[in-house]
């Protein structure tokens, strides 16, 4: 068992998880607008739709890898180009962190958990993103690739749970060190940057 790779892996998930992206601002948005209980609730929500998407991820992808050698490192080398379009895309992005709060609309918790789930589940990029994620991180030669996958899901929505259910506990004092440090818009975008491509070269220099 490659323990580093695990830890480099819920490293990257703990930055991801932190850069400003819609999930996070949708939760961080919910608590300031509704309440700590409807930011959790949403929270539960995404999360319990990352595990539709590992399932997805850890059948599909670990039947191509005990078939073909040539499709596994095409799917590397895909998914290594992916997130370096990712990282692309936040360049171009406005740093500018926006804390509008006047159009969400008041529903219950388990609307929300709903809403988040379905969010979640239906949102294709997310599939995108594990399978270009996950298979730079399978950490063992004697393990089976769909219990690996399923390790890594349960790490990543784990660690995505601990952290976006902190930003729905803390939402207020989040949301005024954002209107008080105008910077932190820009640090946060190129902490993704960094771990965007940093991903890239791990997933592309991975072994079978």
């Amino acid at each position: 068992m490659n323990y580093d790779l695990l830890i480099s892996f819920v490293f990257a998930t703990s930055a991801l998880a932190i850069s400003p992206g819609p999930d996070n601002i949708y939760v961080l948005m919910q608590s300031i607008v509704n309440g700590k209980k409807f930011g959790l609730a949403t929270v539960a929500g995404l999360i319990s739709g990352c595990l539709v998407h590992t399932t997805l991820v850890a059948f599909g992808v670990s039947a191509i890898i005990k078939e073909n050698d040539t499709l596994f490192f095409v799917i590397k080398l895909l998914g290594a180009l992916y997130l370096l379009y990712l990282a692309f895309k936040v360049y171009r992005s406005n740093s500018e962190l926006s804390l509008e709060s006047g159009q969400i609309p008041k529903k219950s918790t388990t609307q929300l958990f709903k809403q988040g789930f379905i969010m979640n589940v239906l949102n294709p990029k997310v599939s995108i993103f594990f399978l270009a994620f996950f298979p730079g991180f399978l950490f063992s030669d004697s393990m089976s690739t769909v219990l690996q996958f399923y390790v890594l899901g349960l790490l990543f929505m784990l660690v995505s749970a601990i952290i976006f259910s902190t930003i729905a506990v803390l939402a207020g004092s989040i949301s005024d060190y954002i209107k008080t440090h105008k910077r932190v818009g820009l640090y946060l975008k190129w902490l993704q940057i960094i771990v965007f491509v940093g991903i890239a070269i791990i997933i592309f220099t991975s072994e079978k």
